[in-house]
């Protein structure tokens, strides 16, 4: 089993900064691939960025590509989101996950989950 609990979120202006963090406990994270999604009110929740066991490989969704950068320290088991130039819609409860299955980008790929952390940006 693997636990997940993310911290860092807060209330900032847009345009401002967060930096997200996601600390694993119950095993070693090294050989999972971490995500980040995110669900906004009255929405699904939804992808925001994933990194590889090694860090070696992110990916990103369209709408954070160049403002949101994912990171991991595995000898921390922690993984990071640093997020930029925040926007009034990146407001949501971000959720931090762990998949055994590499690479993904949908809620099924990932088999631990945290609790959520949530950011609001305002105008």
């Amino acid at each position: 089993q693997v636990q997940l609990v993310e911290s860092g979120g807060g209330l900032v202006q847009a345009g401002g900064s967060l930096r997200l963090s996601c600390v694993a406990s119950g095993r070693t994270i090294g050989t999972y691939a971490m995500g980040w999604f995110r669900q906004a009110p009255g929405k699904e929740r939804e992808f925001v960025a994933v990194i590889s066991w090694s860090g070696g490989t992110t990916y990103y969704t369209d709408s954070v590509q160049g403002r949101f950068t994912i990171s991991r320290v595995n000898a921390k088991n922690t993984m990071y989101l640093q997020m930029n130039s925040l926007k009034p819609e990146d407001t949501a409860v971000y959720y931090c996950a762990a998949g055994s299955g590499g690479i993904g980008v949908k809620i099924y790929d990932y088999e631990y989950w945290g609790q959520g952390t949530q950011v609001t940006v305002s105008s």
